[in-house]
């Protein structure tokens, strides 16, 4: 039988950093007139490639590779180390490779910054994949990430759960025909279900969560 699996995004999931990203995104759209206010963010920025919101709101940039480089460098810069997971997190990886089931990261961070949040919360040797959104042929809403996590993992969809935050994470995971869950760290429990989520929990140690995993096997198996 095809081993279950969990697939976790990173930034507002594992780890509360929608804050630092805005306060960056901020800072470098002050000089093109751009106000990146709390809801302006939530609203075109969450969860999105950086070149996808460069090319909707800055369609004459000269280098969207650069300019987004720049900000996931800044974002580096102001990440300290080290920083809390999401409550229950850390405990959730641990149990589900303890249980022999596969577990992978899937995000649009790039890899650089994927590596510096995963170290920061102590977690760079846990997963057997990290997924990244710029490097498949299209990122987050598109399902191609999620496909690529488990063709990587060689499982099935039905055998999997995808933990998302963002409206274009939960269409790329529910696109994927992946069972999705979501984290209320920055939508509201209506806003994640309009979007694809099966169900919403406030963190990893919800008891909401338990019926989420045990609908992969049937059993407690967690």
């Amino acid at each position: 039988m095809t081993r279950p699996a969990l697939l976790f995004d990173l930034d507002g999931t594992m780890l509360m950093t929608d804050d630092i990203h805005r306060e960056v995104f901020a800072d470098l759209m002050q000089p093109y007139g751009i106000d990146i206010s709390e809801p302006f963010y939530m609203a075109h920025v969450h969860g999105r490639l950086n070149v996808d919101f460069f090319a909707e709101f800055l369609p004459d940039l000269e280098d969207p590779q650069g300019l987004s480089d720049h900000k996931e460098a800044l974002f580096r810069e102001r990440l300290p180390r080290p920083y809390p997971a999401m409550p229950g997190a850390e405990h959730l990886v641990a149990r589900a490779r303890d249980a022999g089931w596969a577990v992978a990261v899937v995000t649009n961070a790039n890899r650089n910054n994927a590596e510096a949040m995963l170290g920061a919360v102590g977690l760079s040797d846990a997963f057997e994949a990290i997924i990244i959104g710029e490097e498949c042929a299209r990122g987050k809403p598109d399902p191609e990430p999620y496909l690529a996590a488990l063709r990587a993992l060689n499982v099935s969809a039905r055998h999997a759960i995808a933990f998302e935050d963002s409206a274009s994470g939960m269409r790329a995971a529910a696109a994927a025909g992946v069972h999705t869950v979501g984290l209320r760290s920055g939508l509201t429990d209506a806003d994640l279900r309009r979007h694809g989520a099966q169900i919403t929990i406030q963190d990893f140690n919800d008891p909401a969560l338990e019926l989420a995993l045990n609908r992969l096997t049937g059993e407690d198996v967690l």
